[in-house]
């Protein structure tokens, strides 16, 4: 219970802290193009840099707090049986294509360690490990979503 508590305020905090860098560097784009005589050429990477951090973190939240969209009319109008198999699939499936984005995002972020950012000059690992943190929480809470499922099974 603690590692869950754990990891749902990770992600919290990183959705907080992205986002409140992906407002401050929109700002600081805003202002330079209005004030300045040049802007900062790093804003707009930044700034698409802190929008993909603020998905990846949320992305995890959304699966355990279930703020996807469903689609309930199609769904409800399915018998019971197909709608308590979906219950158990969907999880399954999701942990399944998301396990493989997470192992396959490690090899990517090993090949951006040599290359850099042309205009924030960081190194693109950092940018892809976004990938990695996307994979890995919806993952984790597609494994939890899954075992909820099968310890409900018979109810």
């Amino acid at each position: 219970m603690q590692l869950k508590r754990g990891i749902g305020k990770v992600l919290k905090y990183g959705v907080l802290l992205s986002t409140y860098a992906l407002v401050a560097s929109v700002v600081l784009q805003i202002f330079a193009r209005f004030f300045l005589t040049t802007t900062p050429p790093w804003t707009e990477a930044a700034s698409r840099l802190f929008f993909i951090y603020s998905t990846a973190f949320a992305a995890g939240l959304a699966l355990q707090h279930r703020y996807y969209v469903h689609l309930d009319v199609f769904f409800e109008l399915l018998p019971k049986v197909m709608q308590k198999w979906l219950r158990l699939f969907i999880p399954l499936f999701t942990l399944l294509l998301f396990g493989l984005m997470t192992i396959y995002s490690i090899t990517f972020i090993v090949y951006g360690h040599r290359e850099f950012s042309p205009s924030m000059g960081i190194r693109m690992s950092y940018v892809f490990a976004s990938t990695f943190i996307l994979g890995a929480s919806v993952s984790y809470y597609a494994l939890l979503q899954f075992a909820t499922e099968v310890k409900n099974w018979n109810k």
